[in-house]
């Protein structure tokens, strides 16, 4: 089958689609994502340019499609964005249903935050929801199954929350239905427990990490033959020392002794959900566009408990490397991606993707 990815970012919810479900095109309004994109879907034409564009929709919409998957922008109504009720790419799933309307795909995949069932646009002059919207312009013609769901409970290693709609069209006699549940959840500790161990780059250049840490280079160099992608990030001095004295699945704010500080000493006021550890027990959290800092949401590694200079802390006080975010986002090792692609933005992008495992369960219902 023939699909269009619309809001296609870099493709990662495509990775692992079943074979006979094939991307041939894609529309994105960035390069540096569409550049991303052509690396891990050569196959795909990429159409660049703004979806609002009523040329951009004309040249989509001018070939035929089997399925689409749309995934808006959801900075607007994502509880780690701003949840700016105004952010004008709210309003940009109005122009994916139009695409849809025009190519009349038997089957399309719909995803973005929980929060789109409170988020309001416009549309005739009225507000309306924007699950509401949806429902109300494809209702006609399509079978829609909608949930809010965790993928935690479908095989994904995260509680990543999202709102997910399923849509068959009427004419098909078949009506497109959610994957099974696992029985199990998976862990952190079931996918990561035996990635070596890797302590972060210090910030501070006075700083000699081989003697701050206990086996440094001997830890990197393991980490890297591992995977060119398990390089660990670099941090202020002051909160690898507060995360070094916070255990696993807490928050730094919970310490008696060593909380997070700004750079004048003074002490930072925050949520107990930022500083804090993953949980070796439990599944990550919700991977975000923010995953390289300590200081934002619970992006710090489990860590384990270890005796340095007679004193117990705990290791790995730092976000996670770019290898331990894909095995959490289901991303296959074998992508055409070197060690040179290892940015900010590629952590970013992934942080807005769909996870493939879910994606391909998804598909692998459709008769």
């Amino acid at each position: 089958m023939k699909g269009l990815s619309l809001f296609a970012n870099i493709g990662i919810g495509e990775l692992t689609l079943p074979k006979k479900f094939q991307i041939s095109h894609a529309n994105e309004i960035d390069h540096k994502r569409c550049n991303i994109y052509k690396k891990l879907h050569p196959q795909a034409k990429i159409i660049v340019g703004d979806i609002s564009s009523q040329k951009i929709i004309e040249e989509i919409s001018s070939e035929k499609f089997d399925f689409i998957i749309s995934t808006p922008p959801c900075q607007g109504m994502s509880t780690a964005g701003k949840m700016d009720k105004m952010d004008p790419r709210n309003h940009l799933v109005k122009y994916s249903i139009d695409v849809i309307k025009k190519v009349n795909p038997k089957f399309i995949f719909h995803e973005n935050v929980p929060g789109q069932e409170r988020t309001f646009i416009s549309f005739k002059g009225k507000k309306i929801k924007i699950s509401d919207f949806i429902k109300k312009s494809l209702s006609k013609n399509y079978n829609i199954i909608s949930s809010n769901i965790n993928m935690s409970e479908f095989g994904i290693p995260q509680m990543r929350k999202r709102s997910i709609f399923l849509m068959t069209r009427k004419d098909l006699d078949y009506k497109w239905d959610f994957p099974n549940k696992t029985s199990s959840i998976k862990t952190f500790k079931d996918i990561l427990f035996d990635v070596p161990s890797v302590d972060p780059f210090i910030n501070e250049k006075e700083i000699n990490e081989e003697k701050f840490f206990a086996n440094f280079n001997k830890k990197l160099k393991n980490a890297i033959e591992f995977s060119e992608f398990h390089l660990p990030l670099s941090h202020p001095l002051r909160q690898v020392i507060v995360m070094q004295n916070t255990p696993s699945s807490k928050s730094a704010f919970d310490n008696k002794k060593y909380k997070p500080l700004k750079k004048d000493g003074s002490f930072v006021k925050g949520f107990k959900n930022t500083y804090k550890r993953m949980d070796w027990n439990k599944p990550a959290p919700t991977i975000t566009t923010y995953n390289r800092t300590i200081s934002s949401q619970e992006n710090v590694h489990p860590g384990r408990k270890i005796k340095y200079n007679g004193k117990t802390i705990y290791s790995d006080a730092r976000a996670l490397t770019l290898y331990e975010i894909m095995k959490i986002m289901t991303i296959p090792e074998n992508i055409p991606l070197s060690s040179s692609d290892n940015t900010p933005l590629l952590r970013s992008l992934i942080g807005e993707g769909v996870p493939p495992l879910f994606l391909q369960k998804c598909f692998e219902e459709i008769i």
